[in-house]
C-alpha cells in the first residue's frame, strides 16, 4: 500500500475525500488467499481488459489511481492528468521494474539505458484510460443484486409466456414510436469561462460539454451559440453519461446525479450583449420527473431555504429553491437523461443572431471544496425548428441503440433490453411491473471505487519536451525499453500486454523485486539496499547468488507469495538470535550480511496494533471502510487545514480498528502514524525511513487511544491476571513482551505499582485525570476496582507498552 500510495484523500489544496478502500480490500484478500503474485500485477494493471472481468479484477486497476488529484479553482485537467501518468509509471518502476524511470520522461536516463523515447512507448500503455469512479458492492449486496435481477427475468418471461404475440406487439410500439421524431441539432457551444465558477467545461466531439476539475456548488454558467435553423420551436438539453464522472454520471455529485435551478435562454444580436431578449417557456417536458423531495444532508448549505428537487417543470419556474432532479434510486439512476423546453413564441432568427443559454446549478452545499456539488456532468444542448407540441422523447437512449438493430439481427440480451421497456408501457402489465419496481426498490445502494476503464478512441502519445505536456514532439506507439526482454510479436498496445510483459518469467527484475521487498520486511534492509532502483546506480547485493535463487523460487512456487514467507520464517538464517556479541559485530556491524537475528522497530500501523492488541481492545474485523480514530480537532480546521474537513470521530469499536484501516489525510497525517514514519502517499514508497525521537515516547504514552489501550491492559490485568499483584505483573508482561519477567523486572514492576498506588491514595494525583474523565464520581469502573487502583495499574501498563521490546522486532 505504500508502494500503491494509497490514501483515502485527493491531496493537494482541497484534499477532499475519495473512495478506494474497496481496493485495499482487494490487496488484503490478494494476500489471504495467496493470489499469485504474477496475477497480482497483471490484475492492477489490467484487470478490466481481463475476459469477463470480476468486481474484484476491475477494482484492483485502483492500483494506477491511487495518485494525487489536483481539483483546485481554475486547474487545467489535462496537465494534471499528465501529472497522475508521469506518477503512474514511477510507482510501476519503483514497485514492479525496481528503477528509478521518472528522470526520463524530461530526458534519456543518465545512468540506466532508458532511453527518453522508450519512456513514452511504456507511457503509451497507460494512456488510452478513462478516470473512472463506479459502484461496487459486498458479497451479500452481489447476491441481493443476482436475486433482484433472477426474479426480474423469472416475471419477464412469465409476461412472455402469458402473452404468445408479445414479439409482434412489441415490433408494433416500436413502428409507432420511431414516427414523427423531431430533428434536433445540435448547438456548438461556447462557454464564458468567468461565469463558470472555476468548473472546465471541455467541449467533445458530439458537441457536448464535459464538466471536469474544480466543482462550485453554486454558479450560473452563461454559453453562446449559434444555429443555422431560421425558426426554433423548441429547445432539449441532455445529461449525458461519461466514464470519468462519478458512478458514470450525468451528474458530479457523489452518486452521479444533478440538480438544475434554472434553465434561461436569450437570443439577440452577438455585438449587443446588453440588447438581448428573454426567451419565455411554455412548458417543459422529461424522459423522467422526480418525485418533490427535499435535498440529501450531502448538499446542506448552512440556509434555512427549504430546497427541494422535483420534475422538470421545477427548472424554469423561477424559484431558487427547486430544481429538477434525476434520482431514480441505486442501480437506475446512471443513465442518460432528457428535458425539452417549448417556447411559448416560435424564435425567427437571422442568421447574425446569437443564442445565450445559463444554466443555473445552484443546489449544492456550503462547502465546494469538499464533495457537496450537485452539477451536471456531461451535457448538450440542441434546437429544433419542428411544428406542434414537442415533448421529450420518453423512449431511453439505450433502448433506442437496441431498437435502431433489426430485430432478426439482434442479440437475446438487446432484444431483452427492448422488452424490459416496452412492457412498462403495456396497461395490462401493470401488477408485474409494481411488483418488478418494488424489487428495485430493494437494489443495495453499494460504494464507489476509482478504477480505470478503457477508452474506445485511443489518444495519441507523443513524446513530451522536457516533460511539459504543453510541448509535444513526435507520436510514439507502445513498446518496451530495448535493453529488456522483447514483447510477443504483434502483441496488441494495451494494458494487459503491459502487465503480462512486466512479469514474464523473462523479466530480469520484478520476482528480484519482490523477494527483495520482503528480505528488507524481516531483516529491515533488502539484500540490495536500494529496493527501487536495481540499475547501474543502485548498491551491489549482499548476496547475489541468494537475491537469484530467491527469486527462482518464487517463480517456480507458481508465484506464491505465503510459500516465499514460509521459506524465510523457517530459515537458520532468520531463526537466529537478535543478540549482538562482539565478534559478529566486527564482521557484520550493520548485519548486510544477516550475521544475527534483525532486531528493528515495527512499523507505525503495528505500534498501534500491539497497544490494542495487548490491551483486549483490538477489533480483528478485515476489510471495509477507513475508520477515524480520536485526533486532535484543530488538525482539520484552518489554518492546518486548507478548509474544515469533518473528521467524525468513532463512537463504536471502529476506533479500535487495525491501524491499517485508519483514514489517511495527505494533508493532515494521522500524527500517531505519521510520528512512527508511515509516509503520507504522496509518492510511491518501497523503503520506509525508520526514526527514533523522543516525541514518539511522549506519542505512544500521551496519545488518546494509546491512554485508553493502558487502562484496558490495566482492567484486564486485575480481572484476568490473578488474585496478587505479582500474579497480575506476570499476566500483563507477558500480554506485551510474550514472555514472563525476571525476577529483577518483577521487582521492579511491583515496586512502582506500590509507589503509584500511594501518591494516588495521598492525593499527589488525580486518579480522574490519568483515566480521561473529570473527576473520580464519573468512572465507571468494573466491580472491585477502586479508582486509585485502576489509576496505578494504568500507569503500570503505560510502561510495559512503552517498553523497547515490546514495539521491537527481535
Amino acid at each position: 500500500l505504500d508502494a500503491t500510495r494509497y490514501a483515502d484523500s485527493d491531496g493537494f489544496e482541497k484534499d477532499k475525500r475519495r473512495f478506494i478502500w474497496a481496493y485495499r480490500d482487494y490487496v488484503i484478500n490478494a494476500y489471504n488467499r495467496d493470489l499469485p503474485y504474477n496475477q497480482f500485477v497483471i490484475e492492477q494493471l489490467a484487470g478490466d481488459q481481463l475476459p469477463n472481468p470480476s468486481q474484484d479484477q476491475i477494482v484492483a486497476t485502483g492500483f494506477l489511481r491511487n495518485s494525487m488529484i489536483n481539483e483546485e479553482g481554475g486547474v487545467d485537467p489535462e496537465q494534471f492528468r499528465m501529472d497522475e501518468m508521469f506518477d503512474r509509471m514511477d510507482c510501476i518502476g519503483k514497485s514492479v521494474l525496481g528503477l528509478t524511470i521518472q528522470c526520463a520522461q524530461c530526458h534519456t536516463h543518465k545512468f540506466d539505458p532508458l532511453t527518453h523515447e522508450e519512456y513514452y512507448r511504456m507511457f503509451s500503455f497507460l494512456n488510452n484510460d478513462h478516470e473512472a469512479q463506479r459502484s461496487v458492492y459486498a458479497a451479500d449486496e452481489l447476491a441481493k443484486i443476482e436475486s433482484i435481477r433472477r426474479q426480474t427475468t423469472g416475471i419477464e418471461d412469465d409476461l412472455k409466456h402469458r402473452t404468445p404475440d408479445w414479439e409482434n406487439r412489441m415490433a408494433a410500439w416500436e413502428e409507432s414510436v420511431s414516427k414523427n421524431l423531431p430533428q434536433w441539432t445540435p448547438l456548438h457551444l461556447a462557454v464564458e469561462e468567468i461565469s463558470t465558477g472555476g468548473q472546465r467545461n471541455l467541449p467533445m466531439e458530439d458537441e457536448s460539454l464535459l464538466a471536469q476539475g474544480y466543482a462550485p456548488t453554486k454558479h450560473t454558467v452563461r454559453l453562446d451559440a449559434k444555429t443555422t435553423l431560421t425558426n426554433i420551436t423548441a429547445i432539449r438539453l441532455e445529461a449525458l453519461t461519461d466514464p470519468n464522472l462519478p458512478m458514470n454520471g450525468p451528474g458530479r455529485s457523489l452518486r452521479g446525479t444533478f440538480g438544475l435551478t434554472e434553465f434561461k435562454m436569450e437570443f439577440g444580436s452577438p455585438e449587443k450583449t446588453n440588447a438581448r431578449t428573454k426567451v419565455v417557456f411554455s412548458r417543459a417536458t422529461s424522459d423522467y420527473d422526480q418525485t418533490e423531495k427535499k435535498l440529501e444532508p450531502d448538499f446542506y448549505d448552512k440556509s434555512t431555504n427549504n430546497r427541494v428537487i422535483g420534475p422538470i417543470a421545477y427548472a424554469i419556474d423561477g424559484n431558487d429553491y427547486t430544481a429538477w432532479g434525476i434520482d431514480s434510486g441505486p442501480g437506475r439512476r446512471n443513465q442518460d437523461r432528457k428535458a425539452v423546453f417549448q417556447l411559448a413564441t416560435n424564435l425567427a432568427l437571422s442568421k447574425d443572431t446569437g443564442l445565450t443559454f445559463r444554466i443555473t446549478q445552484n443546489h449544492g452545499g456550503w462547502n465546494s471544496d469538499e464533495l457537496m456539488n450537485n452539477n451536471l456532468g456531461r451535457y448538450r444542448i440542441s434546437v429544433t425548428d419542428a411544428p406542434g407540441r414537442i415533448e421529450a422523447d420518453p423512449v431511453p437512449k439505450r433502448v433506442r441503440e437496441m431498437m435502431s438493430i433489426k430485430r432478426d439481427e439482434r442479440t437475446a440480451a438487446q432484444q431483452s433490453s427492448v422488452f424490459a421497456y416496452w412492457r412498462t408501457q403495456v396497461p395490462e402489465f401493470s401488477a408485474a411491473n409494481a411488483r418488478i419496481a418494488a424489487l428495485w426498490d430493494s437494489y443495495p445502494e453499494g460504494n464507489s471505487s476509482l478504477v480505470l476503464m478503457s477508452r474506445d478512441q485511443p489518444r495519441e502519445t507523443h513524446m513530451l519536451k522536457r516533460g511539459d505536456f504543453l510541448k509535444p514532439m513526435k507520436s510514439v506507439t507502445p513498446g518496451t525499453p530495448a535493453f529488456l526482454h522483447s514483447l510477443p510479436e504483434n502483441a496488441p498496445g494495451t494494458r494487459l500486454t503491459f502487465a503480462k510483459w512486466l512479469v514474464d518469467k523473462q523479466s530480469p527484475t520484478p520476482a528480484r523485486v519482490f523477494v527483495n521487498r520482503m528480505w528488507q520486511t524481516y531483516f529491515g534492509t533488502g539484500l540490495v539496499s536500494t529496493p527501487e532502483d536495481f540499475g547501474m546506480q543502485s548498491d551491489a547485493p549482499s548476496n547475489q547468488a541468494l537475491l537469484d535463487w530467491l527469486a527462482c523460487e518464487f517463480m517456480d512456487s507458481g508465484w506464491s507469495v505465503k510459500q516465499m514467507h514460509r521459506l524465510i520464517v523457517n530459515s537458520a538464517t532468520y531463526r537466529q538470535s537478535s543478540r549482538v556479541t562482539p565478534e559478529s559485530f566486527e564482521k557484520d556491524p550493520n548485519n548486510r550480511f544477516a550475521a544475527r537475528g534483525p532486531r528493528f522497530r515495527v512499523e507505525g500501523e503495528i505500534v498501534r496494533d500491539i497497544q490494542l492488541a495487548a490491551s483486549g481492545l483490538l477489533n480483528d474485523k478485515v476489510g471495509g471502510r477507513s475508520v477515524m480514530p480520536e485526533a486532535p480537532s484543530y488538525l482539520f480546521l484552518p489554518p492546518v487545514s486548507y478548509a474544515p474537513f469533518e473528521w467524525t470521530v468513532e463512537k463504536d469499536d471502529n476506533r479500535y480498528r487495525r491501524a491499517l484501516y485508519t483514514f489517511r489525510r495527505r494533508s493532515t497525517p494521522y500524527p500517531m502514524l505519521q510520528t512512527f514514519d508511515v509516509p503520507n502517499a504522496d509518492v510511491a514508497c518501497v523503503r520506509r525511513s525508520r526514526s527514533n525521537t523522543p516525541l514518539q515516547a511522549l506519542m505512544s504514552l500521551n496519545e488518546t487511544v494509546s491512554l485508553e489501550a493502558a487502562r484496558a491492559l490495566a482492567v484486564r490485568a486485575l480481572k484476568e491476571g490473578g488474585k496478587s499483584d505479582a500474579e497480575r505483573i506476570i499476566y500483563a508482561f507477558r500480554l506485551c513482551l510474550a514472555r514472563k519477567p525476571q525476577l529483577d523486572e518483577q521487582k521492579e514492576l511491583l515496586e512502582f505499582l506500590n509507589k503509584e498506588q500511594v501518591r494516588f491514595a495521598d492525593g499527589w494525583l488525580e486518579p480522574a485525570k490519568l483515566l480521561g474523565v473529570t473527576n473520580s464520581a464519573a468512572l465507571k469502573l468494573p466491580e472491585g476496582i477502586k479508582p486509585t487502583q485502576l489509576a496505578a495499574w494504568t500507569a503500570v501498563s503505560r510502561v510495559l507498552l512503552n517498553l523497547d521490546e515490546t514495539i521491537t522486532k527481535e
